[in-house]
């Protein structure tokens, strides 16, 4: 298992995203606040291959399971 620590940047380029600083804020703040209730998984703007990695990463408590969560608290911040 890779016990490395992974950052928002680097879930951002696993999901094909632009990474940069710059790029990762302007996408929370395009999308955010999410529903209160919504799954991050479910939100409209993810491909079915990026919420399917979310869904799974979540699920199992996985290698990307806090970077994941730090994303779904500032989108529904």
């Amino acid at each position: 298992m890779d016990l490395s620590n992974h950052t928002m940047h680097d879930l951002f380029d696993q999901l094909g995203l632009p990474s940069d600083e710059t790029s990762v804020q302007k996408f929370i703040a395009r999308h955010r606040p999410l529903p209160q209730g919504q799954q991050l998984a479910d939100a409209p703007f993810w491909t079915p291959a990026q919420a399917q990695f979310l869904r799974e990463q979540l699920s199992g408590d996985a290698d990307w399971a806090e970077v994941v969560d730090q994303l779904n608290v500032s989108l529904h911040a």
